[in-house]
């Protein structure tokens, strides 16, 4: 999810401020709404005599950069999980939010081990309308998420890990700006996968970051290797940011930095988990921090605590001659190839997927949903990712997979989604419907957009896919009108927007 580098743009649209991240200020808010609205209690409203219940002022005592102000407004109910935790939602479902997010105070406390005191107050998170384009935001104090993590068993919270980890990699410590943004979002990734390992263990977390260069890959052959937006450090002149966002700057970024911790340190202590948390908690906190500070640090302070224990001759000068390559360059093999990964959770769906792969299906089926009866969530996603990786597009095999495995009635979103790329991609007629269901009832990007391409790629489907985004344009928020638009090959979308207000 690619928040941070449209909400900045936008920004400027809700109120006067500078549009950039180069500065950061303390945040008051005058807000009136009708007595008979609830709103959200915390600490942070300011008691002003003689003001009203239902005129409160706002104050955020810690400075914040523009992308992070946000207002939320609605009928919404609210469900205490924590002595610092809520979830608000529209009230049918904040039981069910609040099931589903109920590991939130787990998530924060083992946060805290990593990068010292939560400093914000609250950690509440609000579940949005369907139609929030995004996984979540981090707004301090109030996270945005998306009913699409609703899976009925907690399997997509780890999204609200990663909005935790914000609290400390880039609402405390920010990007100077967003050709930086990678020191925004790989750190966040990090923390989040270190989150995991302390609670699920080292192997989950490896298999986290290994579907993660999944995704990198697929975002790297949907771009183009060579584009010079899928570099950690871009160049963003004349670049409108809704065009910008990738997965790039989260995986290649995660992957850099887990390279460096296998080169420094192990998965615990004396790792490079214990020095960013140092550097956070300590040096940086309130900063607004670039590459250079970044590559500074390591070269500098970062060898210096590891110098009596761990760091040899050799391997700074490892570091020193990777370190312009994997921060600046589109290439991370060197990083990955040299980085050992714990592939024991990724075997087991590797090895379904080729029993698929090999199988000849004018044959009697060897396959049963028991195949699938002690995989994770999390491994029934790779299993599809490696089937879309791998390209088996065979119509009677996906037929059958839908046979064995009953993928329509899934309710977890990601699982949905590359079940239904894999039909799309096998040109199965009969799915199509299934498809037009998940793009329309939900309007994440990560969803909607690849969706929407792959209908637009096949040609049977392609007006279909042009009709389905006019006819439901004006319930989509701006930043996934414009994107789908560019994606069916409609043109700019405000050009077009003007051209049809003025024959209005």
């Amino acid at each position: 999810d690619f928040e941070p580098w449209l909400k900045k743009y936008l920004a400027e649209f809700a109120l006067q401020s500078i549009d950039t991240d180069n500065f950061k200020a303390h945040l008051t808010s005058h807000f009136a709404h009708k007595p008979e609205i609830n709103q959200i209690e915390w600490d942070l409203w300011l008691n002003t005599t003689g003001m009203p219940p239902h005129i409160p002022n706002f104050y955020q005592p810690i400075k914040v950069p523009s992308y992070l102000v946000a207002i939320v407004v609605g009928n919404l109910a609210s469900y205490k999980i924590s002595e610092r935790c809520s979830v608000w939602s529209e009230p049918e479902l904040v039981k069910e939010a609040a099931d589903e997010f109920n590991e939130t105070e787990k998530f924060l406390s083992t946060a805290e081990e990593i990068c010292g005191t939560y400093v914000w107050g609250v950690y509440d998170l609000v579940m949005l309308p369907p139609s929030f384009p995004f996984g979540g935001m981090e707004n301090p104090c109030l996270t945005f998420v998306t009913p699409t993590l609703l899976a009925g068993d907690g399997s997509l919270a780890a999204v609200v890990a990663h909005e935790i980890s914000h609290s400390w990699t880039g609402n405390l410590v920010t990007n100077r700006n967003f050709e930086h943004f990678w020191l925004n979002e790989g750190f966040t990734m990090f923390v989040e996968r270190k989150i995991t390992g302390r609670l699920r263990g080292e192997a989950e977390r490896h298999f986290d970051a290994l579907s993660g260069l999944k995704d990198l890959k697929q975002a790297l052959k949907t771009l183009g290797e060579d584009n010079p937006l899928t570099k950690l450090i871009v160049d963003l002149k004349h670049t409108h940011p809704d065009d910008a966002f990738s997965t790039c700057p989260y995986e290649k970024g995660h992957t850099f930095l887990f390279y460096l911790e296998q080169l420094l340190g192990g998965p615990r202590d004396g790792s490079l988990a214990a020095v960013v948390a140092h550097e956070i908690s300590h040096s940086w906190t309130g900063n607004l921090v670039t590459n250079r500070n970044f590559e500074h640090f390591w070269l500098n302070e970062g060898f210096t605590m590891f110098v009596e224990r761990k760091i040899t001759g050799r391997l700074r000068g490892e570091a020193e001659r990777h370190f312009d390559a994997l921060s600046g360059l589109k290439d991370l093999k060197q990083a990955v190839s040299s980085t050992g990964y714990d592939t024991s959770l990724q075997d087991v769906c590797n090895d379904l997927a080729n029993r698929w792969i090999s199988w000849n299906h004018t044959k009697e089926t060897p396959f049963s949903k028991q195949d699938l009866a002690a995989f994770t969530p999390g491994q029934k996603i790779e299993f599809l990712a490696i089937l879309l990786d791998k390209e088996m597009y065979d119509l009677p095999k996906v037929k059958s997979l839908q046979d064995v495995y009953r993928f329509n009635g899934v309710r977890n979103c990601e699982i949905r989604f590359r079940w239904l790329k894999l039909c799309l991609k096998a040109r199965w007629k009969e799915q199509v419907p299934h498809v037009i269901d998940m793009v329309t009832s939900q309007g994440r990007m990560k969803y909607v957009r690849p969706l929407y391409r792959e209908l637009y790629a096949w040609e049977d489907t392609r007006q279909t896919a042009i009709d389905t985004f006019k006819q439901h344009r004006k319930q989509m928020m701006y930043v996934t009108a414009y994107t789908l638009a560019k994606d069916l090959k409609l043109g700019d979308l405000d050009s077009a927007e003007k051209k049809a207000e003025s024959k209005g």
